[in-house]
């Protein structure tokens, strides 16, 4: 049976589809929760007997990746975290690539049903940087008009089933800063996907005026339809994040969830400028991402190195390695402070000064 209405939590296109997609969430559950503790012993035990520190840097790590990378046990949990995860997108692909007519025309219906708050100049160039398939998703978030709904429905999978009604979405609003006057009337969720926060800001926060902002025009149409079923009035823009075509100090919440380690590393100074211009005086930020630092245990960077190199996270490397808290304040945010979250992602948080 076909599945027509996307909605806030659609399923997949047909019922095969939704049993594969639970089987590879159970693979991936295997992987993560019950084999990759056996593998963070086996790693540490290399490292242990190599004389090294229980937390290493990544010159270190290099140093003991040529013997981690010999064991059969770390080769394996490669392999299959690499292949649920292409196995996944490719089904959901092929499935809807099967109706794209239809498909289509509900992104093109959205459109024309709920007119002037999709933005998007035809002309627009993507940066070769956005191109590439992020997370394996074949064609990327760029690539292909139905990029959106095989987003959907794979990264429920890569949650592992922990957002399949947004709760991590949820979170994430929940733990943003807000100004300290009370005062919320627009708010930016940049670099936003599918939309998932910009909906959960405009149910959180009804009187103000929210926009999601993103490179993937896709996504973004995706988006689109998706908030359009569900009733909520927001605006998606596609723009680059260095550059929003926004007026100065024209909003008052700035929300970026993980964001940082998809962008190369020189975009990260311009980005950081972009959004201290377009908050207003006792604006507020939040930054949700991977953590920062130049050393972590050992079982972490093998993780960080397997993202790099056979997850197409070209990017990620950079920014865990980078002080973003220290750009922050260099760039002339105020009372930077970092938190942690209920998942493995850091919260950085910062004012503008007014």
């Amino acid at each position: 049976m076909e599945q027509r209405n996307p909605g806030k939590h659609p399923h997949p296109p047909r019922r095969e589809d939704a049993s594969h997609m639970e089987y590879m969430t159970e693979v991936r559950n295997f992987a993560i929760r019950s084999w990759f503790p056996e593998i963070a012993g086996e790693v540490g035990g290399i490292a242990a007997q190599a004389g090294m520190p229980a937390v290493i840097d990544a010159d270190q790590y290099a140093e003991l990746a040529p013997e981690i990378d010999r064991s059969p046990a770390v080769a394996g949990w490669k392999r299959v975290m690499r292949s649920q995860q292409q196995l996944a997108w490719q089904k959901l692909q092929d499935s809807y690539a099967a109706d794209r007519e239809f498909w289509e025309g509900r992104l093109t219906e959205a459109e024309e049903r709920n007119p002037g708050r999709l933005h998007y100049d035809p002309d627009f160039h993507v940066p070769e940087s956005a191109c590439e398939d992020i997370h394996l998703q074949p064609g990327g978030y760029c690539g292909d008009n139905l990029a959106g709904f095989v987003f959907y429905h794979g990264t429920r999978v890569f949650y592992q089933g922990d957002n399949d009604k947004d709760e991590i979405h949820e979170a994430c609003v929940e733990d943003m800063r807000l100004p300290a006057d009370g005062q919320v009337r627009r708010i930016l969720d940049l670099g936003c996907s599918i939309g998932q926060c910009t909906t959960v800001l405009k149910e959180r926060h009804p009187q103000a005026e929210v926009w999601g902002l993103d490179v993937a025009l896709p996504m973004l149409r995706y988006a689109h339809l998706r908030a359009t079923d569900m009733g909520v009035d927001v605006h998606f823009q596609q723009a680059l994040a260095e550059n929003m075509e926004h007026d100065d100090d024209s909003f008052d919440a700035v929300l970026a969830y993980i964001l940082f380690h998809e962008v190369p590393e020189h975009t990260f100074e311009p980005i950081v400028r972009e959004m201290l211009r377009v908050l207003r005086p006792g604006g507020t930020l939040t930054v949700i991402d991977t953590p920062n630092s130049t050393a972590f245990p050992t079982p972490n960077w093998m993780w960080k190195v397997f993202d790099a190199r056979y997850n197409c996270e070209p990017y990620s490397q950079a920014f865990g390695a980078f002080d973003f808290a220290a750009l922050l304040e260099e760039v002339g945010f105020e009372d930077v402070r970092k938190e942690t979250t209920n998942t493995f992602l850091l919260n950085t948080l910062a004012t503008k000064p007014g």
